[in-house]
């Protein structure tokens, strides 16, 4: 069957091809410590899921706005203003979709054509280059090291922008890296896209998952100038271990939003109304319903590098949000790709190989599971590592 030169060259998701191999062998009955895993694993809470359940029996199961109800847009909104100083009508500006990817592929329909250039810090979201290859755009990578903790500066940014440069997609907290970007350092980035007037795509779904003692700060909150050129994505996916009930949104100006709008329109139509009304529970509960599991991701963090910092061939960048470690793995002389395999096939440990975030000496890994999974996780790839 002939298929389109667009869906040949995308490339298939490493993070989901390990994760569903890691998968498998569970159900052959190996006992598997999953690295893998790009989501929490804490339950979704029972304030969430009542409020699905009520919104069933209350007969809440037919089409909505597509791009959210009215209830959810308003909560998105006072969620931009009260937590990160933004200010988005619900009405023309929040638009709601099937999870934050879905924001971000309908975003990239939206802004981007062939002859445009997306620029994207690398290592980066294994999804981010080919939604712009999808959207008919190139895709040019700004290479970031270890030594600056895998940032963008501000004079990186304006060497690499050409006539053909028109977004900048921006990630903080990072997935894979966990870094995350100061005030300061998103000044001297803004200060570049205005000036050259790029837009840019501000990635924030871990923002609730940042550990650094400075408040977060939001791309657009920083001046009105900025404001203007920034879509602010994010979702409950990651904050309330929703990944499941794929709810995403964002805010732009009304032209993004009101495009997106038509886009979704004649694709997904709404998200799930289900989904929606968990979402709506999840938005309006006190910001204190999320600090146990901050608490707990701080507590893993810290001690799946205390036992990574036994391992002599592995380094890594301190995670400063999300619940990922970055793990350059060069020292074992191979790929990636091969690394990963052979650390699964041996240990039975399920770890994402860097290729896929363009950092093809590096290793993702996720420490959303129980400590006692991480010590014996890490104690696992000591071992191997020890007799190679």
């Amino acid at each position: 069957m002939p298929v389109s030169k667009r869906a040949k060259s995308v490339e298939g998701s490493s993070t989901l091809a390990i994760t569903a191999r890691a998968k498998e062998l569970k159900v052959q009955g190996h006992d598997v410590v999953n690295f893998a895993a790009g989501e929490p694993d804490f339950d979704t809470p029972d304030f969430i899921k009542n409020a699905a359940i009520k919104s069933i029996e209350e007969g809440f199961t037919k089409y909505t706005p597509s791009i959210g109800t009215i209830d959810l847009r308003k909560a998105i909104a006072k969620k931009f203003q009260i937590d990160n100083n933004i200010t988005y009508d619900p009405l023309t500006q929040v638009v709601t979709s099937c999870g934050a990817k879905h924001c971000l592929y309908n975003l990239m329909q939206a802004l981007v054509e062939h002859g445009d250039e997306v620029l994207i810090p690398a290592p980066y979201w294994v999804s981010y280059p080919e939604m712009v290859k999808l959207a008919g755009a190139t895709p040019k990578f700004l290479e970031t090291s270890a030594d600056n903790d895998f940032k963008i500066t501000p004079e990186q940014l304006e060497e690499n922008i050409s006539p053909n440069t028109k977004l900048l997609i921006l990630n903080s907290p990072s997935n894979p890296t966990g870094t995350v970007y100061s005030k300061k350092e998103l000044e001297g980035i803004a200060e570049v896209c205005v000036k050259r007037n790029i837009f840019v795509i501000s990635d924030e779904i871990y923002e609730k998952l940042c550990y650094t003692d400075e408040p977060y700060t939001s791309l657009a909150s920083l001046n009105k100038d900025i404001y203007d050129l920034t879509v602010t994505v994010n979702g409950v996916s990651k904050s309330y271990s929703m990944t499941g009930w794929r709810i995403g949104y964002f805010g732009a100006s009304k032209e993004i939003a009101q495009n997106v709008k038509k886009i979704q329109d004649h694709s997904t139509s709404n998200p799930a109304s289900i989904s929606q009304a968990a979402a709506l529970a999840a938005l309006d509960a006190p910001a204190k319903s999320l600090d146990d599991m901050k608490k707990e991701f701080i507590k893993r963090r810290d001690v799946i590098l205390k036992c990574l910092d036994k391992i002599p061939e592995i380094s890594y960048i301190y995670p400063k949000g999300a619940f990922y470690v970055f793990c350059d793995i060069s020292k074992f002389g191979e790929d990636s790709v091969s690394i990963a395999k052979e650390i699964l096939d041996k240990t039975n440990v399920a770890c994402i190989p860097g290729k896929g975030f363009g950092a093809d000496q590096h290793m993702r890994l996720s420490f959303a599971t129980s400590v006692e999974r991480i010590e014996e996780g890490v104690r696992r790839i000591a071992d191997w590592a020890k007799k190679r």
